[in-house]
Parts: structure tokens; sequence; C-alpha cells
């Protein structure tokens, strides 16, 4: 049944303080778990170079399965948003219930999934027989709390499309704090903890997910969000709810599995070419992730309030709030990338203070910096798209976008054997496409017929 009970902070409107108040809470919140990677990268370099570049494919590897969580997040935002723009609070609660359903049932898989494939998948393209036994140890572990993590990330998902974002920096300080003093002191055996070394990290990482997990919901229930919006009482089967919720998500899914995948691909060409690149493009990782600070929350308010404006039939407001939304993103974007610029070697000392290693990883630092831009750009209109509800074109744009991004490192790096600023260059051919094919989408104005 539709609630009857008008509530005004559902809606929102397009001004630029409107944008700004959901997207800099998402921000702070992404800030420190930033935080806790780029020292938990810290941590992990004084334990060698290989240990380093071990941590790159880990990394990315498991970013296959946390991606996945991200495309659940964004279908479920995107589905909360509308109706909170059309103030159905009751209906927001029914989809979460279906929501957690589904994602657990991702999370099985993917558990399952790690277990048994991951030592033959690493085993058969990896070439050091160190590096391999060293990730698959890792991912063992790591996995073990992608239930926790994709129910956290739901927990988040409710809260942005329900205009509550502003609640979101609690949990991820909290969970920061723990990952960044338990990877200190299970790497090293600090803090009366035993000295595991490498799997440290893992674990620490699994602790603090619960913990991010405990808190969301606690925080939730503190604030009574459950019981305005019924979101613990639809758990049962909905044949209807969860059919909407599988078609909007999953195409956001196959999106984020086609691009890590396309990008585990481009570590393991790196880690072909020896361990020295694959230690660079590791800590470039790091910067795609200090630059992400403004650019996913930018991105993930653009998905949310596209959606919650169409929800409150204003579809005429969505491509000025889009441009909006844009111009923000590449503002804060730019800002934070200027001391990288500006000090590329100073940041990359951070992780290793080799001057060979810091001369041959300057040009590359610069160019993927500078890359970042066009993503600031790139990813807000891919997050329109999927705030329309049209998450099929996302799936769409992101399959033409990889298609010609994996065919053009396998050929700078396989075939060609150019430097790895080249390959690194595959970031801005990608964006690029990224960003033409949702701008030309969203002009086109087909996304007015759908209704979700």
């Amino acid at each position: 049944m539709t609630s009857t009970t008008t509530h005004n902070d559902l809606q929102v409107g397009i001004s630029n303080r409107q944008i700004l108040n959901i997207a800099l809470p998402i921000t702070l919140a992404m800030f420190v778990p930033q935080i806790n990677f780029f020292t938990n990268n810290y941590f992990i370099s004084g334990l060698g170079e290989r240990e380093l570049g071990t941590a790159g494919i880990t990394g990315v590897f498991y970013l296959i399965f946390a991606l996945i969580g991200t495309g659940l997040n964004n279908g479920l935002q995107g589905l909360i948003a509308r109706r909170a723009g059309q103030q159905n609070t009751d209906a927001i609660g029914q989809v979460f219930g279906q929501a957690a359903r589904i994602s657990l049932l991702y999370a099985a898989a993917g558990v399952i999934i790690i277990f048994a494939l991951a030592p033959v998948f690493l085993g058969a393209v990896l070439k050091s027989p160190e590096v391999t036994k060293e990730a698959v140890g890792f991912l063992k572990i790591r996995v073990l709390g992608l239930p926790f993590l994709y129910m956290f990330q739901l927990g988040n998902a409710f809260l942005v499309g329900s205009n509550n974002s502003r609640y979101m920096k609690v949990a991820f300080i909290i969970q920061a704090l723990i990952n960044i003093v338990l990877d200190y002191g299970l790497i090293y055996g600090h803090f009366g903890l035993p000295a595991i070394g490498f799997n440290g990290a893992a674990i620490a990482s699994v602790i603090a997910e619960i913990t991010a997990f405990a808190i969301v919901y606690s925080l939730i229930r503190h604030k009574q969000l459950h019981t305005r919006f019924s979101l613990f009482s639809h758990f049962a089967f909905n044949k209807e709810l969860s059919s909407l919720y599988f078609k909007q998500s999953f195409p956001l899914v196959m999106q984020y599995l086609l691009s890590i995948v396309a990008w585990l691909q481009f570590y393991i060409l790196i880690e072909n070419t020896g361990e020295r690149p694959l230690a660079i493009s590791n800590v470039m990782r790091n910067v795609f992730s200090v630059l992400g600070i403004f650019v996913w929350p930018f991105a993930s308010t653009c998905n949310a309030m596209v959606s919650n404006i169409i929800g409150q039939d204003k579809k005429d407001k969505v491509q000025l709030l889009i441009r909006r939304i844009m111009s923000l993103s590449m503002l804060f974007t730019f800002t934070f990338s200027l001391p990288i610029l500006a000090f590329p070697g100073f940041f990359m000392g951070i992780f290793n203070n080799d001057p060979l290693f810091i001369q041959e990883a300057i040009p590359v630092t610069r160019l993927v910096a500078s890359g970042t831009l066009l993503m600031s750009a790139g990813t807000v209109w891919l997050n329109a798209v999927t705030g329309t509800g049209n998450t099929k074109v996302n799936l769409a744009i992101e399959i033409i976008a990889i298609t010609i991004y994996s065919t053009y490192i396998w050929l700078v790096i396989h075939v060609w054997h150019w430097s790895l600023s080249w390959a690194w260059a595959s970031e801005i051919l990608y964006w690029l496409i990224i960003f033409t094919l949702s701008f030309f989408y969203i002009r086109s104005g087909k996304w007015k017929k759908k209704v979700i």
C-alpha cells in the first residue's frame, strides 16, 4: 500500500546547493576509506616490491566481486530515488527487501567462485609462482567479507536514494580507522597482534567490513528510518519486485564486471612485462582511488537526483541538472589533482623511494591525473543514464567502450611493446568513449519513455 503521508525532504531540487548537500557527505564517506586503501598499500609496500605488485593483482581481482555489489547498489539506489521522488515510502522498503535477498545470493556465489576458480585462473595467467601463491591465499581470506560488503553497500544505496546521505560518514570513518590500525598491527605484528604479513591486510579488511555493516544498520535503526520506510518488513519473496530489481541491476552488474575484467586483463599483461611496471601500475590504481574521491560521489549523486527528478515528472530539468553536477565534479577533481600534477615525485616516493622507480613513474602519474578530468565528466553522464532507468543502455555503452579499450591495450602492451605511459593512455580513450556515448544518448531524449 502506498503511503499517503507527505515527506517533502524526499524530493530534491536541481540547485548547486542541493547537489552539494547530497554529494559532499558521500565524498567524506569515500575519502576516509580511500585513506585506508592508501595506507594499506603503504604498509604492504614495506614488505617489498613483489608484495606491492601482488597487491595490485589481488586488488583488481577482488574488485570484480566488489563492483558486482556496486552494480547491485546502483540499481537499488535508482529505484529508491524514483520512489522517493514519487513520495512512496512503503515501496522503498519493499524493493530493499528483494534487493537484500538477491545480493546475498550473489555474495554466496562470489565466495564459491573464489575458492574454486581463483587458484586455477591465476595459476594459468600469472607468470610468477610466488605471486600466484600469495594472491590466492590473500583472496581466500578477503572474500569472506563479501556478504557484509554487499549489505553495507545496499544500506548506503538506501541512504543516498532516500536523501539521507548525511548519515553515511559515521560507518565509513569507523571502518577506516579499524582497518588502518589492524593493517599496521597484523602486517608487522604491533599492538600485541601476530605478524601475519601480506595476509594480515586481508584479515583487517574483512573485520572492517563486518564492522561497517553493523554500524550502518545500527544507525538506520537509531534514526528510525527502518520504521518510516518499512525497511525490514518485506523480505518474503515478491516475484514482481524481484524481477524489477533484477532487470535494473543485472545490466549494471554486467557493466561493472566487464569493466573490471578488462582492467584485470590490463594488469595481467603488465605483470608479464616485469615486477616494476606492475608495481608502478598498482600505485597508479592508488592515484585513481585518491582522485576518485570526488568523481564517484558526484556520479552517485547524479544517478539518485536524475531518478528523483524524473519521479517528480520534471524530465525537462534533467539535462540542466546533469550539466551542473558535471561542472562541480570537474571543478573538485581538477582542484584535488593539482598537487599530484605539480609534485608527482613526492607522491610516488611515498610508496617507493628508489630514484629509478620514481623517474619511470612520473610521466605515468601525470597522464593518469590528467585523465581523471575526463573521467569526472564521463562518470556523471553514464550515471545519468543509470538514473533514467535504462540500464540496458549502460551495458551497451560499456560493451562498446570495453571492446575498444581491450583491443588497444592488447596491441600496445602485447603486440607493439610500447611504454607504460602509452598503456595507461587507455584510460583516456575509455572515458572519452563513455562520455561521448552517454552524452548523445541523454541528448536524444529516448529515455523519456522509460517507466520503472
